[in-house]
């Protein structure tokens, strides 16, 4: 090769490749899409070199960050794969609380316990193996989005190689439109951010839990009943309804799961109000909890070398509409692992959301993730995911991009106006088409 890198490289044919093309990425159900090379940058320069090497061959530039996406964005054919495992840096500024840390850190695993002894705190995904490149692209749901807004509207600012292969800070204030464009653009984004910095926030002094599990068979009455009372907690809780299948269990149940940051027991006393909280399987009311201990069910939840299908949509809708589609993805779960997911988000629809590539939000989110351990069990989760969705499809006003895979079912993330805007940066700053955009084509 006529370039030179500090990092590996690997083309179609050398040893090592094929590990290099799939190393670091969650899915196990793995497409055959396969890059033309790969390079594992050890800086800056690597990044720059490898993105005008790609112009050079004709590649695409595919990147990956944490590997944690479930249609696995990262392998692309035709492309280069710039693998940034190497860009997990992190530096704390007591000054300003800003904390600048590289993409390929993991939110739980790497930044989270560097931030604690600061005793500052950031909204990572709730995985805590989610690499922060991804996540923060794609907007961020982070812990407590529901009160706190999406983790990249906390980007002050971060480090981008363009598709010309400079490198270049975006903010507010410089490269506006590439700063708009990668708080919620995801793996259309036209860069390669090499570096974040993030506003971090006081480290929480407590964490409170209620968590209600009911048989399914009171799915309806509990459902009809959350999609109220999720109203009447405060911007400090964030609330979930789970449906899952308890280890040992055979049965699926739904679980009211509420954690308030720092709001106390009085945070979470209209979760005791449900109709049938008397049938209740198990009650914990108000009890303090470990933010370790919540990252070590999420561990848990999230198993490594499984095989996921996940999708989700931002819904609208009565009552009346919404619990009769939600029931079966609660109540009949196609394997042991598969968990659901209900959210609620209104504190953050009563508050003005800045001017970003992320558009499309209702208060209410529903996700779905399949998790089999064989090839053997694709079709059947397949078939239950796409069931799952056609019944809540009528009330989707758009879905979140980190739980999508729009080569299977295409849904809006822009509102129109951003999603023309998007267009128009794309071609301003990548007129040769360097990144390649999405797997599939969002709605528009």
């Amino acid at each position: 090769m006529m370039t030179a890198f500090t990092g590996a490289f690997w083309q179609s044919g050398d040893t090592g490749f094929a590990d290099a093309t799939t190393t670091r990425i969650f899915n196990h159900r793995r497409p055959s899409r396969r890059p033309a090379a790969v390079l594992r940058a050890a800086h800056i320069a690597d990044v720059m070199a490898g993105v005008k090497l790609a112009a050079a061959e004709g590649w695409q530039v595919a990147i990956r960050s944490g590997g944690h996406s479930w249609a696995s964005w990262s392998l692309r054919e035709d492309t280069l794969l710039i693998d940034l495992a190497r860009f997990t840096g992190k530096s704390y500024d007591p000054d300003d609380g800003i904390v600048a840390v590289g993409p390929a850190a993991r939110g739980g695993l790497d930044l989270d316990p560097y931030l604690a002894g600061h005793d500052r705190f950031f909204a990572v995904g709730h995985s805590p193996t989610v690499g922060l490149g991804g996540f923060l692209l794609q907007g961020g749901m982070g812990w407590n989005c529901r009160g706190w807004g999406w983790a990249a509207e906390s980007i002050e600012s971060m480090d981008v190689v363009t598709a010309a292969g400079e490198l270049v800070r975006c903010s507010e204030t410089e490269n506006a439109d590439l700063f708009w464009a990668a708080r919620g653009s995801g793996p259309g984004f036209v860069g390669v951010v090499t570096e974040f910095r993030l506003r971090t926030r006081p480290r929480f002094r407590e964490l409170t839990r209620s968590s209600y599990v009911y048989p399914a068979q009171l799915a309806p009455e509990v459902l009809a009943w959350y999609l109220t009372a999720r109203h009447d907690l405060p911007p400090s809780v964030e609330l979930a309804a789970v449906g899952c299948t308890p280890t040992g269990s055979d049965h699926p149940v739904l679980i009211i799961d509420a954690v308030s940051f720092d709001g106390g027991s009085a945070s979470l006393a209209a979760l005791g109000s449900c109709p049938v909280v008397g049938n209740a399987l198990a009650t914990t009311v108000a009890q303090p909890v470990a933010f370790a201990s919540l990252n070590a069910e999420q561990l848990r939840g999230n198993p490594e070398h499984h095989r996921y299908f996940a999708d989700n949509a931002f819904l609208t809708g009565s009552a009346a509409q919404l619990v009769p589609a939600l029931v079966p993805a609660f109540t009949d779960l196609p394997t042991a692992k598969t968990f659901t997911v209900l959210g609620d988000f209104t504190p953050l629809m009563g508050r003005q959301r800045p001017d970003m590539a992320l558009s499309v939000q209702t208060d209410l989110y529903f996700a779905a993730y399949v998790i089999g351990e064989t090839s053997a069990e694709d079709a059947r989760c397949r078939s239950w995911l796409d069931g799952a969705m056609q019944r809540v499809a009528p009330y989707s006003a758009g879905c979140y991009l980190g739980d999508s895979d729009f080569t299977v079912r295409p849904d809006r993330v822009m509102s129109d106006a951003a999603w023309s805007k998007f267009q128009r940066i794309r071609t301003a700053r990548d007129p040769e088409g360097r990144f390649p955009g999405y797997l599939g084509a969002p709605v528009q």
